[in-house]
């Protein structure tokens, strides 16, 4: 069973009686939910994560003022439930991962997470919090929130990005690719700097990704779970089996064997064939960009587009 959907069950049996019945007072206070760092959370979870915190759990979270008159009270409670529930044996938590579940102090869970406890609000303040953390603080589910605290900050993220930080960040990622897949990689194998080429061919993955979860207006996980991810978005999904294709094409050493440092400059090696998918994830890109109106261009060099990106700041 998905760890959601047993943290769901488990809070329906148990933890909605022991906070109407211990804690009556506070039922309108108390917001219950899974969300946060761990695979359960962002759905992603499979046989191999239940070797760690994993079981049934849930999350309670109080505004602080609540939390530090009834926190030691409400945990206790919390880990008198029942410790195995519908064939699960109870929660196995490495050291990294305690506090994660339980009653949790409201604002310190944002504030572990994105670094603060509200929602950023100048350009520089979304920059200044990671794509990964914003997706963490989002993920999951929220069975109850009767005071609408904790939900007004997740709505307000999920919100997503401001317009200018949008294209700012997409522009970035737009160059990023361009540099290491399109140009820096064929360097690099010119050179026979292959851990060099290696390297390139990662950025370009990883940015790539990036430009589809942006293009979703999505925030992109933690790097472990951006492909597993991107399978589950409407635009550009096919990308990631595409993506794929990189990691199984035969050794392209040979293609590169006896090339001359003014071989391909102005055209590509399509004895390579990860040059040949890489052009095709940037076909896709653009195409994309054409369809949404942030570019008129047709060409696939991703590094012309992002001028026509920048300039939609000013419109």
């Amino acid at each position: 069973m998905k760890g959601l959907e047993l943290s769901k069950k488990y809070y329906d049996t148990y933890g909605i009686r022991m906070i109407t019945t211990q804690f009556p007072e506070l039922v309108t206070q108390t917001a219950a939910g899974l969300v946060g760092y761990g695979s359960e959370c962002f759905g992603f979870d499979d046989e191999i994560s239940t070797d760690h915190d994993y079981g049934p759990s849930f999350c309670i979270w109080l505004p602080q003022e609540v939390y530090i008159k009834y926190e030691r009270g409400m945990q206790a409670a919390y880990d008198a439930l029942p410790k195995e529930f519908m064939g699960c044996a109870a929660r196995v938590e490495e050291e990294r991962g305690k506090g994660r579940v339980g009653v949790l102090c409201l604002e310190d869970f944002y504030r572990e997470i994105l670094g603060r406890d509200s929602v950023p609000e100048a350009p520089e303040e979304w920059f200044a919090v990671s794509e990964a953390a914003l997706a963490t603080a989002t993920n999951g589910a929220v069975f109850t929130d009767p005071c609408g605290k904790f939900t007004g900050i997740r709505e307000a993220l999920l919100a997503y990005y401001p317009r200018e930080v949008w294209l700012k960040k997409l522009a970035e990622s737009l160059a990023r690719a361009a540099q290491a897949g399109q140009y820096n990689y064929a360097r690099a194998m010119k050179r026979g700097e292959r851990i060099a080429a290696e390297l390139a061919l990662t950025e370009f993955v990883k940015e790539a990704m990036q430009i589809v979860y942006l293009l979703n207006r999505k925030y992109a996980p933690f790097y472990k779970w951006m492909h597993r991810g991107i399978k589950e978005l409407a635009v550009g999904g096919e990308i990631g089996d595409m993506l794929a294709l990189l990691y199984q094409v035969p050794d392209p050493a040979a293609a590169w064997e006896g090339i001359a440092p003014t071989d391909y400059l102005y055209h590509l090696n399509t004895e390579d064939g990860r040059v040949l998918v890489i052009e095709a994830v940037c076909n896709v890109l653009v195409q994309i960009l054409n369809e949404k109106g942030l570019s008129g261009r047709q060409d696939n060099f991703l590094q012309n587009h992002v001028e026509e990106i920048l300039r939609k700041l000013t419109k």
